[in-house]
């Protein structure tokens, strides 16, 4: 399918070329270049301490040796299960160092879902905070872990089994570490488990080449035609590492323009209202739940966030009434954008050099191409300029596929482009609106939240007989997971038990917050559990 029309460029700023510059090999390449660049400068604030650029690399590469002093070799899979730290940063790239794949682990995962994740990728090593240490060791005789690295934030160290260590004892003086040839376009760097645009967690590949691309698309976005940008640039970094949008768009993007991050491990709204007035960022990034509970504060307006050159929002859709209450509060600018984990993350952005259109998340960065399209039986076409059809995309951040779901990619990649399933519509300036999503996936909190696996689980409680999970709408986390719950006969199930059991066997962002037993579900006439019936039934009692 050749494309041709390109409406957005005409708003790209002079500075801003059509296509991305990628000036790196590998993205361990990347970070010697920074260091080279930005040497002793402060690279990660993190509670006081600090290390800088130098620092980085140091550890980076002694982490190196001593992985591969353990055997570590190009292409095996390491797991990290970290909150915000720059030991993140140390472990990812030492990773890169030797050509290995980083596998992102949600620290909120129950066992059973860090269990998926490292016998899916094959992970034989994992670099974790040490509280969740025994949640590993109970489940690592199930999975091919060979040694587990933790990370200590200060306090008493717990003991740890024959054969682990802690990061700092683990790292080796001295730094002998093998070349390792990348290929850029084909060597995968990072699986980001997602469940993709259907069913359950997928590794997503992103090579070395979809994440050099897309931090340089959104740094050349947001920074390239900034004419006030500081020499010591301070950024907040809160959104979470282990989610490919706050790695990519904030903590690598900070790594290429020599900023100073303050990494925040956790968001906690008055803390970043504190970080804000004593730190001075020059930008930060996050999900719109976050500025829910920022807009929630009766002292926001205090807040010196006017100060910032932006701010950005992703993950989920960001209401236009929120943006306007915080932008009223704050006299800062809130910029939406797009994007997938599948595309690395972003795709679609609202630079602060084009025009502000409320309600759109922007137009197409570098190298990127989106199109709205319909499926007709002689193919896909593209949709009249405001009409909604499926949004598609290409580009170099696009990913390899699925890790070993070869079916799975060949239902979203097709011909060289990216089928999100989301449908939206583009303006005649080459503006984006997203109109609906997926139908069936939920976004909690800016997580995507994928029915059929909390649907999985809750039918393992005895006594259920049928279960359908939709989303419903919430205030505060833009949709929330209710299960509707049909039971076998003679059994006495209470909805707060239902609630408990998805509490211990879901992460909180997927655990059901609303439970409703009904005496049957709806069904079509060939015996099809109908979940499309229960979520327009939901959103009659709300207009009602």
């Amino acid at each position: 399918m050749v494309y041709q029309q390109k409406p957005w460029l005409k708003i790209y700023d002079p500075r801003i070329t059509e296509h991305v510059n990628i000036e790196h090999n590998s993205l361990y390449d990347f970070l010697h270049g920074s260091v080279n660049r930005y040497n002793t400068n402060p690279a990660f604030t993190f509670y006081g301490q600090v290390w800088t650029y130098n620092d980085t690399k140091m550890i980076t590469d002694k982490f190196a040796a001593a992985l591969h002093r353990a055997g570590f070799t190009k292409g095996d899979r390491l797991s990290i299960m970290l909150p915000n730290s720059p030991h993140y940063i140390f472990t990812l790239f030492g990773t890169f160092r030797l050509g290995g794949i980083a596998v992102q682990v949600n620290p909120m995962y129950v066992e059973r879902e860090i269990e998926h994740v490292l016998n899916d990728s094959g992970s034989e090593y994992i670099v974790a905070f040490d509280a969740f240490y025994p949640r590993i060791k109970e489940l690592q005789s199930n999975t091919s872990l060979k040694k587990v690295i933790a990370v200590s934030f200060g306090g008493a160290k717990i003991d740890l089994a024959e054969g682990d260590h802690y990061f700092d004892e683990f790292l080796e003086e001295d730094v002998n570490i093998p070349e390792v040839e990348i290929k850029q376009s084909e060597d995968v760097a990072l699986l980001q488990y997602t469940g993709g645009t259907t069913g359950v967690s997928k590794g997503v590949m992103l090579t070395h080449r979809n994440l050099l691309a897309n931090f340089n698309q959104v740094c050349d976005f947001a920074y390239k035609a900034c004419e006030n940008k500081p020499e010591n640039l301070k950024m907040i970094t809160v959104l979470p590492m282990f989610h490919v949008y706050g790695l990519s768009s904030v903590a690598l993007c900070g790594i290429r323009e020599g900023a100073n991050q303050i990494v925040l491990p956790r968001f906690d709204a008055k803390e970043v209202m504190e970080t804000v007035n004593r730190e001075k960022p020059f930008q930060m990034s996050a999900v719109p739940t976050m500025y829910f509970a920022l807009n929630s504060l009766p002292d926001l307006d205090t807040c010196s966030f006017k100060d910032m050159y932006y701010l950005s929002s992703g993950g989920a859709s960001l209401p236009v009434e929120q943006v306007k209450m915080f932008e009223k509060k704050t006299g800062a600018k809130l910029l939406d954008g797009y994007g997938l984990s599948e595309s690395a993350p972003t795709a679609i952005f609202s630079p602060p050099f084009v025009p502000r259109k409320y309600g759109s998340i922007g137009i197409p960065v570098q190298s990127t191409v989106a199109r709205i399209v319909h499926e007709t039986a002689n193919g896909y076409v593209d949709a009249p300029i405001g009409e909604a059809g499926e949004l598609i995309i290409q580009g170099p951040q696009v990913m390899k596929g699925y890790w070993n779901r070869p079916e799975d990619t060949a239902e979203v990649l097709k011909d060289g482009w990216l089928f999100t399933g989301d449908i939206a519509k583009m303006d005649e300036d080459g503006y984006f609106y997203i109109v609906d999503r997926k139908k069936d996936m939920i976004i909690a909190s800016g997580y995507n939240v994928y029915p059929s696996e909390i649907e999985d689980v809750l039918y393992q409680l005895e006594g259920i007989e049928e279960v359908l999970v939709i989303g419903v709408p919430d205030s505060y986390r833009g949709e929330t997971v209710k299960a509707f719950i049909k039971l076998k006969g003679g059994f006495s199930i209470t909805a707060e038990e239902i609630l408990q059991y998805g509490k211990e066997n879901l992460a909180p962002y997927k655990a059901p917050k609303q439970v409703e037993i009904l005496e049957e579900l709806p069904k079509s006439s060939v015996g099809k559990l109908l979940r499309r019936v229960l979520r327009d039934q939901e959103k009659l009692k709300v207009k009602a």
